[in-house]
C-alpha cells in the first residue's frame, strides 16, 4: 500500500484515546469501554509511540491533555462522530429518506400541478433536497439524456427516446385578455371573433407541439392569427396582456391566481390543448430519493390545488 494511504494509528486507538480525553481518568475510561485498564494503557502508549508525540500527562488525580493531545482530540472528534453516524446515514440514503433530486419544470407545471406535489413531498420527505430549474422542454430532454436532471415536467410533443413519462395534465386553453378589452365582458369566446386581436405567443422552438396546435386551432376556426409578440418564459406574456398589448392562451388551471387587470375566458369551438408529463430516465437501480419523488407525484391530485 502506498505510504500516503497508511495511517500510523487505528480507529480503535482513536476511540480509546477519545474516551480517556473525555474523562481524564484511565480507570473510568476503561470501565466505559468495557476493557481492562492495563490494555487501555498499553493502547494509549502505543498510540503515542506511533505518532511520536506525548498526548497525556499522568498526574496523581488522573491525566491531563498535552497540546498534542488537545490537537488530536479536536481533529479526531468530528471524524469519529461522522463514522458513528455513517451506518444510519447510509440506511437513510438507501431508503430514500435523504438525498438530492434535480428537477426541471416548465411554467405550465409551476402554474398547475407542481406546487401541490412539492408541498406533499416536503411534508413526507423533509430530508430530501430538491434542486428546481425552470427550463423549456428541449433543454429538459437534453439534460435528462445527459444525466444532469433526475426528472422533468415538460410538454410531451417532442420525441423523448429512452425516457419513461407519466401524463399529469391535458386541458383545453381559454383566452387571456386585458380586463379593459371590450371582449372581456363576454363569458365565452370563439377564435373567429378574435381575428383582429393581437396575440402574444412564444418562440416555437421552446414548445413546437403546443405552438402548432395553436395554429391548427386558428386554421380550423378559419382565422389567421395576428401574432405581434413572442416572449419566453410564457408567464411573461401575462405582463404584456396586462399592459394591453394583446391576448394569449391559458388553461383554467393556470388562471386561478391572476391579477385583477386580466381575465381568462372559455373558448367555444376549436381550442389548443396544453399537455404536461413527468419524465425520467429509467435505470437498473433507481435512485431512492428520485423514487420517493416519483411516488409523491403519482399520489398528488393535480386538481387539489
Amino acid at each position: 500500500m502506498p505510504a500516503e494511504h497508511q495511517l500510523p494509528f487505528s480507529l480503535r486507538q482513536l476511540t480509546y484515546f477519545r474516551e480517556v480525553a473525555r474523562r481524564l481518568h484511565f480507570r473510568r475510561a476503561a470501565e466505559a469501554l468495557a476493557i481492562a485498564q492495563p490494555a487501555l494503557s498499553r493502547a494509549i502508549a502505543q498510540l503515542e509511540e506511533d505518532l511520536g508525540a506525548r498526548l497525556l500527562n499522568r498526574t496523581r488525580r488522573g491525566v491531563e491533555l498535552t497540546p498534542a493531545g488537545q490537537m488530536l482530540l479536536e481533529r479526531s472528534e468530528p471524524l469519529l462522530r461522522g463514522l458513528a453516524a455513517l451506518p444510519g446515514d447510509l440506511r437513510a440514503l438507501a431508503e430514500g429518506q435523504v438525498g438530492t433530486v434535480r428537477v426541471g419544470f416548465t411554467g405550465l407545471a409551476m402554474a398547475t400541478v407542481l406546487p401541490g406535489i412539492l408541498r406533499a413531498f416536503h411534508a413526507a420527505h423533509p430530508g430530501i433536497r430538491l434542486e428546481l430549474t425552470e427550463m423549456p422542454t428541449s433543454a429538459q430532454l437534453a439534460a435528462l439524456q445527459a444525466g444532469d436532471l433526475a426528472c422533468g415536467f415538460f410538454h410531451p410533443d417532442a420525441p423523448s427516446p429512452g425516457l419513461e413519462t407519466r401524463v399529469l395534465l391535458r386541458e383545453r386553453n381559454g383566452i387571456l385578455l386585458s380586463a379593459a378589452d371590450p371582449l372581456a365582458r363576454r363569458r365565452t369566446l370563439r377564435l373567429r371573433e378574435l381575428a383582429d386581436t393581437p396575440f402574444v405567443l412564444f418562440p416555437r422552438q421552446h414548445n413546437p407541439g403546443f405552438y402548432d396546435r395553436i395554429l391548427a386551432a386558428f386554421a380550423e376556426a378559419g382565422v389567421a392569427p395576428k401574432i405581434t409578440e413572442e416572449v419566453w418564459p410564457r408567464a411573461n406574456g401575462v405582463g404584456l396582456v396586462r399592459a394591453g398589448l394583446g391576448a394569449t392562451f391559458m388553461t383554467p388551471s393556470e388562471s386561478r391566481h391572476l391579477p385583477p387587470e386580466v381575465v381568462c375566458r372559455r373558448l367555444i369551438g376549436p381550442a389548443p390543448e396544453s399537455r404536461l408529463v413527468l419524465g425520467w430516465k429509467p435505470l437498473p437501480a433507481l435512485d431512492p430519493a428520485l423514487g420517493a419523488f416519483l411516488a409523491a407525484a403519482a399520489r398528488k391530485d393535480p386538481e387539489a390545488d
